[in-house]
């Protein structure tokens, strides 16, 4: 795994983690190699605690913000146990969802709680699921790095830009103190547990957006749209700013105690609000009594943690994920 891990901070040096911790999985990489021989996540017996010794197919699909750590766990995974297949997709949690209600997938990564429309479906068609929260996240709302006059906007304005019916056409219809330029905006589409979660904060309702806008389910169609415009105003989780500081500029916002940006640690101690936000999975019980799935399952709760970080999510106490895998027995 930490061969792995150090592949992919040097594909992405935007990674929260810095070179001291670099140089510290280097080293623990070369210990390993030279004096352990387990091939899986360890209980500290030495032994792999999820079973290396299993095969199948996983079948995942849902948000486009919980791919990033669900993909990361399973790349670590398929490294210990090649014989089984975990295929991720990015539907959006809503089209994710649509499958994971008909029983078509094991697992649905999810960015919003499950609908009650939703969880009828489920029971009627003989889906029983279990919810688990794997890490903790932020929206980042940005514009261009060459807008040079947007540093904060308060809840109130983001309503007044987005709402349903918005009379909002430039920059000077939000602050007559901005330019009289044209606003452009970008976001995710009506499928995705962003748009959900953003309009129910922001509006006060699921789903209520103004909709003469530029949406994506992929955040990196969206990180190329609003960093090439200079009139562009956006929206999408965190981590995905994370990845491209070098192509956005991020805003503060103010829900009425001052502006705050979005960081680690205005996400994890609540000061950045409204827009902090659960991640979640949703596994099929029945999918459960798969080996493939429950080793795959107790694997991501073992390592959500340090994955979580190295994609840019906040990571849970250690109690919280040890907790979910009381929940799995």
């Amino acid at each position: 795994m930490l061969i792995s891990l150090i592949g992919r901070i040097f594909k992405n040096p935007s990674s929260r983690l810095g070179t001291a911790t670099l140089l510290v999985l280097i080293l623990s990489a070369g210990m390993a190699c030279g004096g352990s021989t387990g091939t899986g996540a360890g209980d500290g017996t030495g032994q792999p605690s999820s079973g290396s010794g299993v095969s199948g197919q996983i079948e995942i699909d849902g948000s486009s913000t919980v791919f990033p750590i669900t993909e990361a766990v399973a790349e670590e995974f398929r490294n210990s146990h090649p014989n089984v297949q975990v295929n991720v997709g990015v539907s959006g949690t809503g089209g994710g969802f649509k499958r994971f209600i008909e029983g078509q997938i094991d697992i649905n990564d999810a960015s919003r709680p499950i609908k009650p429309s939703e969880s009828g479906t489920a029971a009627e068609n003989g889906v029983e699921y279990l919810e688990l929260e794997v890490a903790i996240d932020g929206l980042a709302v940005m514009v261009s790095p060459q807008n040079d006059f947007v540093e904060c906007l308060t809840v109130e304005q983001l309503k007044t830009i987005w709402e349903p019916g918005s009379s909002v056409k430039t920059w000077n219809d939000v602050d007559p103190t901005w330019p009289n330029n044209g606003l452009n905006l970008y976001g995710p589409g009506t499928d995705s547990g962003t748009f959900d979660y953003f309009t129910e904060v922001v509006m006060g309702e699921a789903q209520a957006s103004r909709p003469d806008y530029s949406a994506s389910e992929d955040d990196n169609v969206l990180v190329q749209g609003i960093g090439g415009d200079r009139n562009a105003l956006g929206y999408f989780g965190y981590a995905y700013y994370i990845e491209n500081v070098d192509k956005l500029k991020i805003v503060a916002i103010d829900a009425g105690a001052g502006c705050v940006k979005p960081t680690a640690e205005t996400i994890e101690n609540g000061k950045y609000q409204p827009l902090s936000r659960p991640l979640l999975i949703y596994i099929n019980k029945a999918s459960l009594e798969k080996p493939d799935v429950n080793a795959f399952l107790r694997f991501y709760m073992e390592n959500g943690a340090e994955l979580a970080e190295e994609v840019g999510y906040i990571r849970l106490s250690e109690q919280e994920y040890k907790n979910n895998i009381a929940l799995l027995q």
